[in-house]
């Protein structure tokens, strides 16, 4: 592979002034930097991202961490980070951290050495002093979702709590009283304001019942798993509310395997909004994110943090709204 003294030796030039003409820094004549350009052309020289960003603090290359890539609403987040990152000439690395503090470690270092301009954070289990530490303090960061860093970090996301009394509002309206929670990781902040959410407004209804209240990890396997626990050691059970769509099929599933006749038995409702609730029968209603909008505006908050682009939209406000999606899980005749 040809390198930029090859280049320089080729043009009869320093190596300072071909830096010049690929980095478009200080002034070089018209003649001299043609000359350049079909040297380059010539030797098939094209310059790295990674060198271009020791030279000019920048690689116009973003990442993106997730926790679980099984999960789907994190690729319809990555979807959007992509697209909206592309539109504006800017590469997504992607990295899949499996709820692994190590690997995120790992992660970390990595991107460091790379010289990525900014990261986006989905979740992570470190503080912001350890990420501070690893990443140092000009690295241009966003958190979503999940993630809580501290209030001097720009973040996305929307009113878990207002999303969560939606959810059990609705359960409430048509009919049910005895309303199970199957809730996230009890140390997620998403988790702890939906669990907060669905507590307080089953306590202003006089119904609220603390062995109603199952601690879940987001995957569809438990939601089966905990629904046909708490069918077994709870009787009268007419609702049931997941902290996220994926285990609301997995309750689904047990529900009907169960004999369950949903929604005229038990009512279900889950949160996010994912494709996947519209490709089971019966289809299952949903609290909704607006997913896309999520990983666009995280993408316009991080540009706006690495150079000043006056073409952006205007900036939509941090917290966004959710949005009851009623379908034939919460549909009663």
């Amino acid at each position: 592979m040809s390198t930029i003294r090859d280049v320089a030796k080729l043009a009869g030039v320093s190596v300072a002034t071909v830096s010049r003409v690929i980095n478009q820094k200080g002034y070089i004549g018209k003649d001299t930097e043609k000359k350049i350009k079909a040297c380059m052309a010539k030797l098939q020289y094209s310059p790295s991202s990674v060198a271009r960003g020791l030279a000019g603090k920048k690689t116009d290359t973003i990442a993106l961490l997730i926790p679980d890539i099984t999960n789907p609403f994190f690729p319809e987040i990555a979807r959007a980070v992509e697209d909206t990152a592309s539109s504006y000439g800017i590469t997504t690395l992607l990295g899949n951290c499996d709820e692994n503090g190590v690997k995120e470690l790992r992660y970390l270092d990595i991107l460091k050495k790379r010289y990525v301009d900014g990261i986006i954070f989905a979740e992570h289990g470190l503080t912001w002093n350890e990420i501070h530490g690893i990443l140092g303090s000009g690295m241009p960061i966003v958190s979503l979702d999940r993630a809580a860093l501290s209030e001097e970090v720009s973040s996305v996301r929307v009113n878990h709590y207002q999303g969560a009394v939606l959810a059990v509002e609705h359960l409430l309206s048509i009919g049910c009283r005895r309303i199970a929670h199957i809730s996230g990781p009890n140390h997620l902040i998403t988790s702890a304001n939906r669990n907060r959410g669905y507590t307080d407004t089953l306590r202003n209804a006089g119904c609220f019942d603390p062995d109603l209240v199952y601690e879940g990890d987001f995957s569809m396997e438990c939601g089966m798993r905990v629904t046909e626990q708490l069918l077994k050691e709870n009787e009268g059970v007419d609702g049931i509310f997941t902290s996220n769509d994926l285990m609301a099929v997995g309750a689904l599933k047990t529900l009907i395997r169960s004999g369950v006749k949903v929604p005229e038995d038990v009512a279900l409702i889950g949160f996010d909004g994912i494709s996947m609730t519209q490709m089971v029968e019966p289809e299952i209603s949903t609290i909704a994110q607006p997913i896309y909008e999520i990983g666009k505006q995280a993408v316009f908050q991080l540009i706006h943090q690495i150079e000043d682009r006056h073409e952006l939209p205007e900036m939509t406000p941090r917290v966004l709204e959710t949005k009851l999606i009623q379908r034939a899980t919460t549909t009663r005749f």
